[in-house]
Parts: structure tokens; C-alpha cells; sequence
């Protein structure tokens, strides 16, 4: 990756999700303002005739919307939008509903970005939203992107990030029952999940001596063990090890008044060791502008913070800013990770920065 690459010449791939879902209307939105392809090169895979569909319903039939339709990113055009066709046979969109078809489109567009970025025809993807429970008709193991991206490019682990102006959040657990947490926690597990943060915020967010806040598991951190075990025999090992191999990480904090007290604004990463837990105050503070972000894969992958919210699917109502953030982060977290790599391949010989990760299981 060069940093000499031009904005127009950044190619940003974007799956459309579900198309019964609010992912088309948001795709309308955003390219409807021009100057958005004067920043990138965009590649929407999904399906044109969904795209003309909601045209008509937000009555955007009479504006001009150019787009070239191309077989794959290689093709792709700067200074206007470029549509890979993933569903040439689609009949109908079943609007603000769960379908079949909505859910192969979506499995279709997000299968064909991830082998263009595979064969390196574009540079980041944003992924926009797809409903899981019509996707595992496709996909049976399909647990979420973040899953199914460490997958496609065979990572051990990886890392979800949440990114605003405001904070960035971590989680060391992503898609499971409550119940399971506990028992999916490792030292190793926590300690490699603090390793991919700290990595992830040096080369893709520009922090040199980035400062890592670790929450607790359990009310009030566990009370010194009065409230549960996880904090002194689990997170307090893994934040140790951290120090030790130079990070800066500290903890475990109570989360509850970690962020009451707004001290998640003296810290450049958060990890928390849940989906909510990190997720609630996260979107209670960064609001739409959200973002989320798959660290510890060798691509860049954003998508915006919320579903396919198919409540308000064709209503004119979708807010277009979550995907626009998502979209301008990508591509910041490009220039960001390609300027680090080609400071790195320029270091002086011997110079270390890589750390092991090893099994998440002890």
C-alpha cells in the first residue's frame, strides 16, 4: 500500500446488507451529495434494482444518480459511484421485512467485497447492516462481520472495535449469551485482546504511547473478590503481563463509574469485557457517529453502529451519518496503517514490535 495514493484512488468497497433493510436508503443518501466521490473511489456491491426501487419511494426518481455497473472492483471508476450487480434475478424487495431473498442478496454482496479485497482490488470495506437470523439461511456459522472476516482471512483472533471522536471501546467478548461470558474469559484471552488494542492504535490511529483502560466483570470490579474471582485471577494477570511487555494498560476499573465519572476521556482504548457493557455507554456518548471497526485483520473493515432497522425501512427516515463516518474513518485508518508500514519496512534492523499471540484457551 503506498502513501502516495491519491483520496479518488482509494477504493472503498461497500456490501448493501439487507436490502429489505435500511442499507439501499442509506447508499441513496450519502452518494446523492457528489462531493462524496471526490474523496474516494466507491464500489457498492448489491443490487441495482433495489436501488431504483427505493429511488421511487423517497421520490428520488427525478434527481440525477450516475452510477456504472462493473463486474468486480477492478473495473471501477473514480468520480462516480460503481455498482457490482449481486442480484440480477431479484423480483421483489420486501420492504421493512426479514426474507430469503433480502438475505441472499446481502450473503451474495458480502461474499463477492470480501474476495475483491482478498485479491486486493480495494483498499477498505464497509459493511452495512444484515439481519443475522435470515443470514444463516446462506450461512449457518455466521455469527457477525467481525466473525466472519477473521475467518475469510485467517486470523486467530481479532479484535471489535467501537470508534467515535469521543472514545474507542473494545470488547474481549463479542456476540454471546451473558451466561457465557465468565466462562470465555482466559488471562491469555484478555491479555491478547489488550495487545491487538495496543497495536491497533498504534499503526491504525496514529497514537505512539497509547494509554488502555481495562474494566472489571463483575459490580464494583469484584469488590476484592467479594463480588467475583475474574478481576484478581483473570484481568489483573492479563493487565500485569501487558505492563511488563511495555503497555500501558491499567485496571480493572468498575464500569459504572469509570464512565459516570468521565474518565474514559483521560484514555485513548477501553476494553471491556462484554458486548453491553462496552457498547451501552459507547453509544449513549458517540450517538450516531459511531462506528465499528475489525482490528487485528490484515484489511481495513468499518461499518456504521446500528441494524437493519427495518422499522423504519422506506420512510425517508434512515440516518445516513453513522455510514458516512464509517466510510471517512476507513479510509483515514488506511493512510493511518499504510504510513505505519512504511515506516516500519523503513526501521532500523532489529527493531521488534511484533508480540506472540498465542491460544486464547490456557
Amino acid at each position: 500500500m503506498s502513501t502516495t495514493k491519491r483520496n479518488t484512488n482509494i477504493k472503498v468497497g461497500i456490501s448493501m446488507g439487507d436490502v429489505n433493510g435500511i442499507g439501499p436508503e442509506l447508499v441513496l443518501k450519502t452518494f446523492d451529495d457528489s462531493r462524496m466521490k471526490n474523496h474516494f473511489t466507491p464500489v457498492v456491491y448489491g443490487s441495482v434494482r433495489a436501488l431504483n426501487i427505493y429511488r421511487k419511494i423517497l421520490h428520488q426518481n427525478k434527481q440525477k444518480f450516475h452510477y456504472s455497473i462493473i463486474q468486480n472492483a477492478s473495473q471501477a471508476q473514480g468520480g462516480r459511484l460503481n455498482i457490482v450487480e449481486c442480484a440480477p434475478k431479484l423480483e421483489r424487495v420486501e420492504i421493512g421485512k426479514p426474507s430469503k431473498s433480502g438475505a441472499e442478496v446481502a450473503h451474495q454482496a458480502l461474499k463477492l467485497a470480501v474476495e475483491d479485497a482478498q485479491h486486493g482490488m480495494i483498499d477498505a470495506l464497509v459493511t452495512l447492516p444484515v439481519d443475522k437470523s435470515t443470514f444463516q439461511q446462506h450461512e449457518s456459522s455466521f455469527s457477525g462481520h467481525t466473525e466472519y472476516l477473521a475467518k475469510a482471512f485467517g486470523v486467530n483472533d481479532n479484535l471489535m472495535l467501537m470508534v467515535s471522536e469521543e472514545l474507542r471501546v473494545g470488547l474481549v467478548t463479542n456476540h454471546l449469551p451473558l451466561k457465557e461470558v465468565s466462562r470465555n474469559l482466559s488471562k491469555t484471552r484478555v491479555l491478547n485482546k489488550i495487545k491487538l488494542m495496543h497495536q491497533c492504535l498504534q499503526q491504525d490511529f496514529s497514537c505512539a504511547k497509547p494509554l488502555i483502560a481495562v474494566l472489571g466483570l463483575n459490580p464494583h470490579a469484584g469488590d476484592n473478590g467479594l463480588i467475583g474471582g475474574e478481576e484478581q485471577q483473570i484481568i489483573s494477570g492479563a493487565i500485569q503481563e501487558a505492563s511488563e511487555l511495555g503497555i500501558m494498560a491499567t485496571g480493572p476499573y468498575p464500569p459504572d463509574g469509570f464512565f459516570g465519572s468521565l474518565s474514559y476521556r483521560k484514555f485513548d482504548g477501553i476494553l471491556a469485557m462484554y458486548h453491553d457493557q462496552g457498547l451501552i455507554p459507547f453509544k449513549l456518548i458517540s450517538g450516531y457517529r459511531g462506528v465499528n471497526f475489525t482490528a487485528g485483520i490484515p484489511f481495513v473493515r468499518t461499518s456504521p453502529d446500528h441494524g437493519v432497522a427495518y422499522d423504519i425501512t422506506g420512510k425517508d427516515l434512515a440516518d445516513p451519518e453513522s455510514f458516512r463516518q464509517a466510510i471517512f474513518t476507513a479510509i483515514d485508518v488506511f493512510k493511518s496503517r499504510s504510513e505505519y508500514l512504511e515506516a516500519k519496512e523503513n526501521a532500523l534492523p532489529g527493531m521488534n514490535t511484533e508480540w506472540d499471540f498465542g491460544d486464547e484457551e490456557e
